[in-house]
């Protein structure tokens, strides 16, 4: 999702898969390729084109973005293809089944009409996913949203972002606002860029959220039903004004860290931000500019993680020794596809590239739709101990393929055909 508060572009999103990735983010801003306009039909979701199953119901588990809590990850898509849901259709949730992996026909449509709370009896127009963490530590994942509530330009804007609880049926309840109290606030931007991470080490998950003029609000979790943090205090001092999740334990000290970048614009130099006791307060690693940056555990037996970055002559390791990577993209990310323990770098941008970090032949995954493709996410769908790749070729208002393509051991890396393939399209209701 691209974020439209104060003049910044939101972090792309590549969630974890397994024990290994740890962080994937671009830090410039650029959120994927272009979209070509051109239209096909769309695939079927599941066997009959536009069948729906019930939601899986779970009673909670520790499985990121796990909203039903039934202990298999699930998809959110933004931006969907759709005619006649106006200007923002809203966001599409695809649900996983344990042990099977995204089941497309699980499928909830999150429209603002329905979902978003107003503010002043008015809907909001703009509903995009932001976050994704257990903010009330009930064993589900909630889901941060980000809306356009009325605003005069005068003084301090409202908090524009709401939570979605999840359950045991999924995201079921109408989303809260945000409570951003009166002292972690600063300056008059608007309070965006969420991040999720447990900083302050306390076992909750813990929010920060730009405030403005090189500071961060932290909000402690964890968080009541009505969306207050347990505890508030004053903004952060941060080393820019751009806040970039996920968040990520770089130095394995038990308290989560994030990357900060100096601007939203071009390609902005960045810097680790370290958590503690007092949450995310010390500046650590400055990281130059570059097109993406994934974090993760790219060799065996390293401590903490390390950083790959991606600028336009390829991919820097930060492991000591290790040689750079031939690879051309905008984005980055990463997974453990073959279930060894180390992360892979997924690398795209006109094409969808694997690279193993030890060496070895790259591996290219190229969809049967024809479009423009980009990563939506790494995940262990099905349960296997291996990483999966969801990607999305997108063709036009109306027509787009999601396929997502399972992790394998025999050095190809992932499966040569997809697992399931779907069409955003079929969020109609």
């Amino acid at each position: 999702m691209v974020g439209k508060r104060g003049g910044h572009s939101a972090a792309i999103r590549a969630a974890a898969a397994g024990c290994t990735l740890l962080m994937a983010v671009a830090v410039t801003g650029c959120g994927g390729d272009d979209k070509p306009a051109a239209k096909h039909r769309p695939v079927a979701m599941t066997g009959r084109s536009g069948a729906a199953l019930p939601v899986p119901h779970g009673r909670g588990s520790k499985v990121p973005d796990d909203f039903n809590g039934d202990g298999a990850p699930d998809l959110v898509l933004d931006d969907l293809v759709h005619d006649g849901l106006g200007d923002d259709a809203g966001i599409g949730v695809v649900y996983g089944r344990k042990g099977h992996g995204l089941a497309p026909g699980a499928r909830q449509l999150l429209r603002p009409a329905k979902y978003a709370a107003p503010t002043g009896g008015e809907t909001p127009a703009a509903f995009d996913s932001e976050a994704s963490c257990d903010l009330d530590k009930d064993g589900f994942t909630d889901l941060v949203v980000s809306t356009d509530p009325p605003f005069d330009g005068q003084g301090q804007p409202p908090v524009p972002l709401q939570i979605l609880f999840g359950g045991p049926g999924g995201l079921t309840h109408q989303g809260v606002k945000l409570v951003v109290p009166a002292q972690a606030r600063f300056g008059n931007d608007w309070p965006d860029q969420p991040v999720c991470g447990d900083f302050d080490g306390d076992g909750s998950v813990d929010l920060t959220v730009h405030a403005s003029g090189g500071r961060l609000s932290f909000l402690r979790g964890p968080f009541t039903r009505k969306g207050a943090p347990r505890a508030a205090g004053k903004p952060l001092t941060a080393p820019g004004n751009v806040p970039v999740g996920p968040a990520f334990d770089i130095d394995s000290d038990g308290y989560d860290d994030l990357l900060v970048r100096r601007t939203s614009a071009g390609s902005s130099p960045s810097r680790i931000v370290l958590g503690g006791p007092q949450g995310p307060a010390r500046s650590g690693a400055a990281l130059p500019s570059g097109l993406g940056l994934a974090v993760g555990r790219f060799a065996k037996g390293s401590g903490g993680a390390d950083t790959a970055l991606l600028t336009a002559s390829g991919v820097t390791l930060s492991r000591p020794g290790a040689r750079a990577l031939k690879a051309t993209g905008k984005a980055i990310t990463a997974g453990d596809f073959d279930g060894d323990g180390v992360a892979e770098l997924v690398v795209s941008g006109g094409a969808v590239t694997l690279l193993g970090t030890g060496g070895g032949a790259a591996v290219t995954v190229t969809p049967s739709a024809t479009g423009t493709t980009q990563v939506l996410r790494t995940a262990d769908f099905d349960g296997d101990g291996r990483a999966d790749l969801a990607v999305r070729t997108y063709r036009g208002e109306s027509a787009d393929t999601v396929a997502v393509y399972t992790g394998v051991k025999d050095g190809k890396l992932v499966a040569a055909k997809p697992q399931v393939t779907f069409s955003t399209a079929e969020f109609t209701s």
